[in-house]
């Protein structure tokens, strides 16, 4: 691990994204230029005395998690990840693994979606991007480490905190289908040993995911319908609709709302506050 390399990348780096490219204001009393030490540490979902250490050049060696939300964060091109993942003495995500970088792009598309909630899912459900309007809706994902931004393994093993409340019909018809999508993933990536982890962890944590998970069942990521419990705007049952990446097998996950219905004056609400 090349410690002062890898804070001079990422104190550079940090200083080249603007904040309206990552959803926040530009504010007028910033005294440097690009994102603030917290607006990082924000995004990628690590406290602020981390990214310091990092930017210091006495942080520990991140995980390979940890790298990949920096480099989220921070807005990196698939070379500029790789520089970071080999100065912080990991090698770069390659073929056979579960693509985890968002295009520069497709962040692009997400920041400009102002007006409905949409993220951006891996092959394996993680969390990887979300627009300010999802982290009003579902949660505020940035409170999650890595490792635990993923839907499947907080519907399985979650302590129940989040937003989503899914019918007893809704829930027996969505189950199967939501493992069928990890065992189509670990099919499509044999070999990445993250996606054997958590399988290996919701076998052993849930008894209902191991039940579900010797069915065989595949399936993929498809529109459907959610109810959010939300803490302000009550029981708000939203369409779910899917866009895919298929080059880098990504989802982008929109929730939208009939004009007219109570649903789409609560979100036109959750946006204006």
């Amino acid at each position: 691990m090349d410690r002062a390399e890898l804070a001079a990348v990422l104190r550079t780096a940090r200083a080249r994204v603007e904040p309206v490219e990552v959803g926040l204001p530009a504010g007028s009393r910033r005294q440097v230029p690009g994102l603030r030490r917290e607006e990082v540490a924000q995004l990628a979902g690590v406290s602020v005395d981390y990214v310091v250490r990092l930017e210091q050049g006495r942080g520990p060696k991140p995980s390979t998690q940890v790298l990949g939300a920096l480099t989220r964060a921070l807005r990196l091109g698939d070379d500029d990840r790789n520089l970071v993942f080999r100065l912080a003495g990991s090698e770069p995500p390659h073929a056979g693994r579960v693509p985890m970088q968002v295009r520069p792009s497709v962040l692009r598309i997400l920041d400009r979606m102002s007006d409905l909630p949409a993220l951006v899912l891996s092959a394996t459900s993680d969390v990887l991007a979300w627009n300010p309007l999802a982290d009003a809706l579902l949660g505020d994902f940035s409170a999650l480490p890595p490792t635990r931004r993923n839907l499947i393994r907080e519907r399985f093993l979650g302590d129940g905190v989040g937003r989503v409340r899914l019918s007893d019909e809704d829930e027996e018809r969505t189950a199967a289908h939501c493992v069928g999508c990890l065992r189509t993933a670990r099919a499509r990536y044999p070999g990445d040993p993250g996606v054997a982890r958590l399988i290996t962890e919701l076998r052993s944590g849930s008894v209902r995911f191991d039940e579900l998970w010797r069915a065989g069942q595949a399936g993929t990521i498809s529109a459907t319908t959610l109810t959010i419990e939300h803490p302000a705007l009550g029981r708000l049952t939203l369409d779910c609709d899917t866009l895919l990446v298929p080059e880098v097998d990504q989802t982008v996950v929109v929730y939208s709302a009939a004009p007219g219905t109570p649903e789409a004056a609560a979100l036109d609400l959750l946006r204006v506050t």
